[in-house]
C-alpha cells in the first residue's frame, strides 16, 4: 500500500501560483522552449496538448488563465532546467542540448521524447531523475 507524502511548508498540497506568477512561469517556459529547440508541436504536447491558438498567444506574452495542471507542468519544467543547470553550469551546449540527446536512463530515448507524450508522471520522473543525478 502507498504512504501519503506528508504535506509540509516545503511541499504544499497543491501548487497554487497566482496570476502573476503564472504568466512569468508560461513566460519563461516559453523561453526555454526556444532554447531547447521545440518546434510548436513538440511545445504543446510538452504542455499536456496546449491548444494551438493558446500556445500561438503565450509566444506573445498574452498568457491567460492558467490552470492548477498546467501551472504544475509549468513549475516542472522549470525544476528541470534548474536541474540542468545544476548539472551542466556554464556549458550552454549541454543545458540546452540534453533534452534531445538519447538516454540509457529512459530506454534510449531522449528526455524530450518522453515527455512529448504528456504524461504528468513522466514530467516527475524526468524531475526525480535530474535530482538524483545532481544529488551523486
Amino acid at each position: 500500500m502507498l504512504q501519503p507524502i506528508p504535506m509540509t511548508p516545503a511541499a504544499p498540497a497543491r501548487p497554487d501560483l497566482t496570476p502573476g506568477e503564472s504568466a512569468a512561469a508560461a513566460r519563461a517556459v516559453v523561453n526555454l522552449f526556444r532554447l531547447w529547440g521545440l518546434d510548436d508541436a513538440e511545445a504543446r504536447a510538452c504542455l499536456g496538448g496546449l491548444p494551438a491558438r493558446t500556445w500561438a498567444r503565450w509566444k506573445t506574452g498574452a498568457t491567460g488563465r492558467i490552470d492548477r495542471d498546467l501551472a504544475t507542468r509549468l513549475s516542472l519544467f522549470l525544476g528541470i532546467h534548474k536541474a540542468l543547470r545544476g548539472l551542466f553550469g556554464t556549458d550552454s551546449e549541454r543545458v540546452y542540448g540534453w533534452m534531445r540527446r538519447p538516454n540509457a536512463a529512459f530506454g534510449g530515448r531522449s528526455a524530450l521524447a518522453m515527455v512529448t507524450e504528456g504524461q504528468m508522471l513522466d514530467l516527475y520522473r524526468l524531475r526525480h531523475y535530474l535530482d538524483a543525478e545532481r544529488a551523486g
